[in-house]
């Protein structure tokens, strides 16, 4: 989930098994997915916080077990409680200003990534023939 309301929305749905009240970014905390006091499953959230994440908004992740019927089951609390269906790619178009505004590299500077590579990649093949040689004596 991703936006303002992200944490919000998990604090419904979501029993950590250490319950601290601050919530800091990059981090994962191991709990349940409860719907209704129902354990749904164990699951593992990975906090973001803004602007350090892909989207610059407040993001969290649910890792689940895995299954189609678990993922659906997840999904379908997290609508009932507030959440909305992002369109198609709209995470990524998120990200996109921050891409935008990376410098390029120069064109000198991809000339001498080719040669180092290049370099590394003769390096590589006179160390195989040395080998080879060496079996075969």
């Amino acid at each position: 989930m991703s936006g303002k309301e992200s944490f919000s929305i998990l604090e419904k749905i979501f029993q950590p098994k250490n319950k601290t009240k601050q919530i800091k970014g990059n981090t994962i905390k191991y709990g349940h997915i409860v719907d209704n006091q129902e354990i749904v499953d164990e699951v593992l959230v990975s906090y973001f916080k803004a602007p350090k994440s892909y989207t610059t908004e407040d993001m969290c992740e649910i890792n689940s077990h895995g299954g189609n019927v678990i993922v659906k089951r997840i999904l379908e609390i997290c609508l009932k409680n507030g959440a909305e269906l992002a369109e198609a790619r709209r995470i990524y178009q998120k990200s996109l200003p921050k891409r935008k505004n990376r410098p390029k590299p120069s064109r000198s500077s991809n000339r001498r990534n080719q040669r180092k590579i290049k370099q590394r990649s003769k390096n590589r093949n006179q160390t195989t023939r040395r080998h080879a040689i060496q079996k075969n004596q």
